[in-house]
């Protein structure tokens, strides 16, 4: 017998959970399902960001960062240590503990706002009346109907054509947060967010680590100032990055992994590594999902077609997050997850893209809101910049981390901030300050004349501020 509800949701990571809970909290009778199972089988709610992404990532940038200080900085501070060693193992252990309470702090969300979840896989059978009759097959067989559908089942890693992902030797960003001890040798494809960050958590371990990027730039997406910066960065710190390369074949044993390449000169060159880590974009997950069945519309990636609201080819079903076009982002998914549920109570659910913030949790950290320096020149908007760089901010001092800059970006006109991009200690807090200060349409001179706390890392934002007006106060 079927079981009816308002809204059913498709996924539990970032858009699905966060929307089942705002539509339940605006009074709807909510399902949410999901596939996702942890090491004994169990439930494991919160998608790619909680299982193998976002959230086990940070967990291993930590411990890393912890690692390397002690290994490299803590004797600056006074700090002697002796016998300094590093278990893997129990490092992984700390990571799937924080999985864990992820994990279970979505399903106690659940319950605390009643939402029913469902273990297993989610697909469309047929529309009837009303609405949409769903199937759930695997740990929780169930049919279930809805008035209203959002499916919201995330993405998976992109594999080089013809070299499966094994996560044993060839790696996606799953089997990269998985490797039981840390390589000699490690090798990346791809320069993105992904990549760069699991190289970072395996150089500090000691790890020999290469990159690999087809594209002829750094960090393209990133403002070319910016990008510049954090690349003398990684340099000074024994990350190898070959940009401009042709990846050919690769092969794969008990020993290792053999790349064949072209670099940029045109030259064949041959990388040998204990493991391998593809990092070359994601692909959007709707395999499974019984699209078909309904005449629900795909484009040619895959990705489900919706409209600026979300809306797609069908009455009562939206998408959100990864599935559909724009930022593949966690917190991009979850503000479409909550415009989506308030949507569909007739309110008026927003979200700005030029808002949505990007962060690297590399080190240094690279975050940025807003329009590059690039795109506006190509834009053709008159604009006005102002730097302030770390090295001359107090409490990076302090900290002993004064590498990176802070960037401001405004109308040559209005002053209005157009974009605003750090790279340096804690950027992935500092830019909250830019984005609430753009979605407020505050000007460079609004920052500038904001009292900011000393000593302080915001600091910079407000001397970037100053900077823009051609005034920094301390440098």
């Amino acid at each position: 017998m079927s079981k009816n509800f308002d809204v059913i949701v498709i996924g539990a990571g970032p858009g699905g959970y966060i929307a089942a809970i705002r539509a339940a909290q605006l009074g709807f009778s909510v399902a949410c399902i999901d596939e996702w199972k942890n090491a004994a089988g169990g439930p494991a709610p919160g998608g790619t960001c909680t299982n193998v992404g976002c959230i086990p990532s940070k967990a291993l940038l930590q411990s890393s960062e912890h690692y390397e200080h002690a290994n490299k900085h803590f004797a600056d501070h006074g700090i002697s240590v002796s016998g300094l060693k590093m278990d893997s193992a129990k490092m992984i252990a700390r990571k799937d503990a924080v999985v864990k309470q992820n994990n279970d702090g979505i399903l106690y969300l659940f319950k605390k706002n009643k939402v029913s979840f469902f273990h297993g896989r989610g697909s469309f059978v047929k529309p009837v009346e009303g609405g949409y009759e769903l199937a759930v097959t695997g740990a929780q067989a169930e049919t279930l109907t809805g008035k209203q559908i959002i499916v919201a089942t995330g993405s998976s890693a992109r594999a080089l054509p013809g070299v499966p992902f094994d996560e044993e030797n060839v790696l996606s960003n799953d089997g990269a947060l998985r490797i039981g001890g840390v390589p000699k040798k490690l090798g990346l494809i791809g320069s993105g967010v992904i990549g760069l960050e699991m190289g970072s958590v395996w150089r500090r371990l000691g790890a020999e680590v290469t990159v690999l990027e087809a594209m002829p730039t750094f960090l393209g997406a990133v403002d070319e100032q910016i990008a510049k910066e954090a690349r003398k960065a990684f340099d000074k710190q024994g990350l190898k990055v070959e940009l401009g390369v042709k990846v050919g074949e690769i092969k794969s044993d008990k020993k290792g992994v053999s790349v064949a390449y072209t670099n940029a000169k045109g030259e064949a060159q041959a990388l040998e590594v204990d493991k391998l880590i593809v990092s070359i974009g994601r692909v959007p997950n709707t395999t499974g999902l019984n699209a078909e069945a309904v005449g629900l519309k795909l484009d040619d990636r895959g990705a489900i077609v919706v409209d600026d609201e979300c809306r797609t080819s069908l009455p009562g079903v939206w998408a959100v997050g990864d599935v559909v076009r724009g930022p593949m982002l966690a917190h991009k998914a979850e503000e479409e997850g909550v415009a989506v549920a308030e949507r569909i109570a007739g309110q008026h659910g927003h979200v700005d893209f030029n808002l949505v913030p990007w962060v690297i949790y590399t080190s240094p950290e690279i975050a940025w809101v807003g329009k590059t320096e690039q795109q506006l020149k190509a834009d053709g908007v008159k604009y006005k910049a102002g730097t302030f760089p770390f090295l001359a901010n107090g409490r990076a001092r302090a900290l002993g981390d004064t590498t990176g800059m802070v960037k401001m970006l405004a109308d040559a006109a209005t002053d209005e901030i157009l974009g605003v991009h750090v790279v340096g200690p804690m950027a992935s807090e500092l830019i909250a300050e830019a984005c609430v200060a753009m979605a407020f349409r505050a000007s460079s001179e609004d920052i500038a004349r904001i009292c900011h706390a000393h000593p302080s890392l915001s600091e910079s934002t407000k001397e970037a501020a100053l900077a823009v007006d051609k005034r920094t106060l301390n440098f």
